[in-house]
């Protein structure tokens, strides 16, 4: 379960949206939404009502002078009930 998700996205549009009780979480390639939903269950122990997964694409990056790619992945997009709530230590 807990190789589903890899961590939470934690950028300035996530952290906006989970005012709204909206957290977005990587998940491994091949996870679908039954499995994240038991993850996201067993653990931070919420009922998401709606979860939506999107590809993350690879992009072309320079770094040093040198070309390089930053990996892809899968994101998903969890919706919880307005009174629960996910805390991030």
């Amino acid at each position: 379960m807990t190789n589903v998700i890899k961590n939470p996205r934690v950028t300035e549009k996530a952290s906006n949206i989970s005012a709204q009780n909206v957290y977005t979480f990587n998940v491994s390639p091949s996870a679908n939404k039954k499995e994240i939903k038991k993850a996201i269950f067993s653990l931070y122990k919420v009922k998401p009502i709606k979860i939506n997964i999107l590809p993350v694409p690879y992009k072309n990056i320079i770094s040093k002078g040198k070309k390089g790619i930053r990996r892809g992945g899968k994101k998903a997009v969890v919706y919880l009930k307005k009174e629960d709530k996910i805390e991030f230590i």
